[in-house]
């Protein structure tokens, strides 16, 4: 956990998923703990970096979900990466709180949370002074056309009266100017990894793209 929280992002989901069974975990759950503890020994040299090809420094934030995908409660997941020149600088995946009814309504409620975070770490790192790009938008992707037309679309319709207001705060940052939603395609998304298990070689891609890298890299 204390590795997830610092430098190892990769991790998020696993340990979202395993740490959920803690009152009631069985052998199953113990061999997924331990194949996570395995990936962690194997990866031990792996470390986060940052300076990308940017010139500037400059944040930005990726966010996804996954569709109830817990089969006790039908719950989704949630997740979001924000970077700052290219290395992840905080991130979260997490079960949502409540029962999202559609495929859009679980990328909204997913958005709305990574614009909360946003909204503290604009006003954060403004605080700083050491990152002049901030005072612009923090740009954000999601690759969930709906989700973005319901952050962009002030007024509520059929498609949203279920969903409840708490998450609707997201149209108050975007329209103060804090957050800039956009379309990313589906396979760009860096927050997949943090909604589900993936593919190995997708995962290592993803990994690097948030600034994760092996020592041997640098050899």
């Amino acid at each position: 956990m204390y590795a997830m929280l610092c430098t190892r992002p990769d991790v998020s989901y696993a340990l979202s998923m395993t740490s959920r069974y803690q009152q009631n975990l069985g052998e199953r759950h113990w061999v997924a703990v331990k194949n996570i503890l395995k990936y962690l020994r194997r990866t031990k040299d792996m470390f986060l970096v940052y300076g990308g090809v940017e010139e500037e420094l400059s944040v930005r934030c990726y966010t996804d979900a996954s569709f109830q995908t817990d089969r006790d409660d039908s719950r989704s997941q949630s997740g979001y990466v924000f970077t700052l020149n290219g290395g992840a600088v905080t991130w979260r995946s997490s079960k949502q709180k409540v029962v999202a009814q559609s495929i859009t309504e679980s990328e909204y409620i997913a958005a709305s949370e990574a614009a909360k975070e946003a909204a503290w770490m604009k006003k954060f790192i403004t605080d700083l002074k050491v990152v002049p790009s901030i005072e612009r938008p923090t740009e954000t992707f999601c690759d969930n056309s709906g989700a973005i037309a319901q952050a962009k679309e002030p007024r509520s319709h059929h498609r949203s009266k279920y969903i409840q207001r708490t998450f609707h705060y997201i149209r108050e940052i975007v329209e103060r100017g804090d957050v800039i939603i956009s379309k990313v395609q589906s396979d760009l998304n860096v927050a997949d990894p943090f909604t589900k298990p993936m593919p190995q070689a997708k995962h290592e891609s993803h990994a690097s793209s948030i600034g994760l890298r092996m020592s041997s890299d640098w050899i």
